[in-house]
């Protein structure tokens, strides 16, 4: 027993040594990660909304051998548009356009320093970039917040949403019948507080079982780059409001309103969920279970098709991405 206790505190060791030594290569990123090259080629669109004026980023990658189908993929809380690299490249290859917003507030788009964030707005602002495209119909992905996103996308916008896809998504049990509400004030200074080594934590623990490899330090540093800017501030309370946005804002409530054909991926060993700091333990073990919860909303959603991942986490398309990828691409390639 003492030989094991002694390898693992080495093992800890070392991964705390890793860990210090990643934190230190750790570069400053720009606000709005101008000095983050993306997988494709970046485009703005000009929001005058909330009584500004605000620059939304976008991917807009149109295969030479295009099918004429259309896939817009949204994005998580923690993440932007570059992590859907793979995903658009597996997706292009088989011909379709892939059109990846980064909502408000997100990686190439602007942190505005006051903003009223409603799911309502930001699918109101991707549903610009379509009509700038000139792009009428398309299937709809959404994984984790950007999963409550293409809900409420879908809802406003049946007439757009051929077909939608929903991986993990967040959102599908209502967190404020158990957790108690904080402020906008109480998560903005929570924000502050991030730091690259809490971050990986969080990641590490909620969407990895704990078990890391090198390629996921990227996500990580993505949002770990913004605390060394001084205008970091900026950052986290768009984060913080947001944070209030999914929290108030359930979309679990209107799943039986979705119309199109719809498939869940669903990774069963995520236990996402929000707020799970905030209750007693008995009450933690109730939430985030998602072995429950794809099932659960598979009911709601009327001749949904439910896809489930055993011992995966929160991220299929990072995580287990052929997994993740070959359900996708057969419903999608189903009229």
């Amino acid at each position: 027993m003492k030989n094991m206790k002694y390898k693992f505190s080495i093992l800890l060791f070392l991964v705390t040594l890793l860990s210090f030594a990643q934190q230190d290569k750790l570069k400053e990123l720009d606000i709005n990660l101008k000095n983050y090259k993306y997988p494709y080629p970046v485009r703005f669109i000009h929001l005058s909304v909330q009584q500004q004026e605000l620059k939304m980023g976008y991917m807009d990658v149109k295969p030479d051998n295009y099918n004429g189908e259309n896939i817009m993929l949204l994005h998580g809380k923690n993440f932007n548009g570059a992590y859907w690299k793979t995903t658009i490249a597996a997706l292009t290859k088989q011909g379709f356009r892939v059109i990846v917003p980064d909502q408000i507030g997100f990686g190439k788009s602007d942190k505005p320093l006051r903003f009223q964030y409603t799911f309502q707005q930001l699918a109101e602002n991707t549903k610009r970039i379509l009509d700038t495209l000139g792009i009428q119909k398309t299937a709809v992905l959404g994984h984790s917040m950007g999963g409550m996103l293409a809900t409420r996308f879908t809802l406003m916008y049946p007439e757009t949403v051929e077909k939608l896809i929903l991986e993990n998504p967040i959102g599908l049990e209502d967190w404020k019948l158990k957790v108690p509400y904080k402020s906008i004030d109480w998560w903005y200074k929570n924000e502050l507080n991030q730091n690259y080594e809490k971050i990986k934590k969080y990641q590490m623990d909620s969407y990895y079982d704990g078990k890391w490899k090198p390629e996921y330090d990227e996500w990580v540093n993505l949002v770990a780059g913004w605390t060394l800017n001084p205008d970091f501030k900026r950052y986290a309370w768009n984060a913080a409001l947001t944070y209030d946005m999914v929290f108030t804002q359930p979309v679990v409530y209107e799943f039986p309103n979705i119309k199109c054909p719809t498939l869940l991926i669903i990774g069963t060993r995520d236990r996402t969920a929000l707020g799970k700091p905030l209750v007693s333990e008995e009450v933690r073990k109730t939430m985030g279970l998602y072995e429950h919860l794809g099932k659960a909303t598979q009911q709601k959603i009327a001749g949904s098709k439910l896809v489930e991942i055993p011992n995966i986490g929160h991220m299929p398309h990072i995580e287990s991405f052929d997994l993740f990828i070959k359900p996708l691409i057969d419903f999608l390639g189903n009229k």
